[in-house]
């Protein structure tokens, strides 16, 4: 039985009160030997944790215990490593940044599609599938067909749509599809195209995770792994691990064919950072890495200096 179960979740509720949410929720997760991270906002909460299973229920029946979030969803695997190496519960002005004013999920947002159902939904031939997603989780993997935006961040995805001919002018707008990690940014996304005018809107529920977790291989339409926010990098079908690991100075994920690149120094600089750090800079993720290292060498975890966090 592997020992760390992780658990991530969101929803979209009123919260006016979450600024005083967050002292008791960082208390209750440090006492069961919890960590991850979790925003909070006025608009709800999201986050990933983990831990010892008994440290996770109890941290989620702390949540659980507000009737606004008696019915908060979660989502849940588990790994033989600890996933995380802190707790950190943050104050935000949104649970996943658009920046969209007036944009309300709890209140408008696509047509859910479960994950068995998604594949017929692909097959017609009227549909814009469009990934929500940012490029570096774009390029180890998406479903087949897919529009990739090359977005850097969730923020740069409405600019990206006004740009798109397609989903301009009058008439009969496209049927659009949409899809993220694990349904947060699908419900901003398809919020803000029922805002604009769109009917027929549909968006896949528990996002690309939940399809992975249910639909077998063989009938997959997905291609490659799946980016997860934590140190698994990477997931496949079933939720198995994936192969890449990030890079230590740009949390780019790598794969076999990244880490063969001669700019490839673990620790240091890959293929797509290695011209934008100094030389100094690389000495001392060099250091940093040694001294990972040699905490691993004594069976230590070392936490050391703060990593580049990704882009939302």
């Amino acid at each position: 039985m592997k020992a760390f179960l992780t658990a991530a979740l969101y929803q979209f509720v009123d919260l006016p009160d979450h600024v005083d949410m967050r002292d008791p929720l960082q208390a209750c997760c440090e006492a069961n030997g919890v960590k991850g991270t979790l925003l909070l906002a006025r608009e709800g909460i999201n986050g990933t944790i983990a831990g010892p299973a008994a440290g996770v229920n109890a941290v989620l029946a702390h949540l659980r215990a507000d009737p606004r979030l008696a019915r908060l969803p979660h989502k849940e695997s588990w790994s033989d490593h600890a996933p995380f190496h802190r707790m950190k519960v943050r104050l935000k002005k949104e649970i996943v940044t658009l920046r969209v004013p007036g944009l309300d999920p709890s209140k408008t947002v696509g047509q859910y599609v479960k994950p068995q159902d998604w594949n017929a939904l692909l097959a017609d031939p009227d549909v814009l599938l469009i990934d929500t997603r940012n490029d570096y989780e774009v390029a180890i993997g998406t479903f087949e067909g897919a529009v990739n935006p090359n977005i850097r961040t969730f923020t740069e995805l409405p600019a990206w749509l006004d740009a798109q001919p397609a989903l301009q002018g009058e008439g009969r707008k496209p049927k659009v599809a949409m899809f993220c990690t694990g349904g947060i940014r699908c419900e901003k996304s398809t919020a803000l195209m029922k805002m604009r005018g769109f009917d027929e809107v549909y968006h896949l529920e528990g996002g690309i995770l939940k399809y992975l977790e249910e639909v077998p291989p063989e009938q997959s339409a997905w291609r490659g792994d799946c980016f997860v926010f934590d140190e698994r990098v990477s997931v496949g079908h079933g939720l198995v691990t994936g192969p890449h690991e990030l890079c230590r100075s740009c949390r780019w994920p790598l794969g076999p064919e990244d880490k063969a690149s001669p700019h490839y120094v673990k620790g240091v600089s890959c293929a797509h950072c290695h011209d934008q750090r100094s030389p100094e800079e690389k000495e001392r993720l060099a250091e940093r890495q040694r001294q990972v290292e040699l905490a691993e060498a004594r069976g230590e975890v070392h936490v050391g200096a703060r990593m580049p966090e990704h882009r939302e």
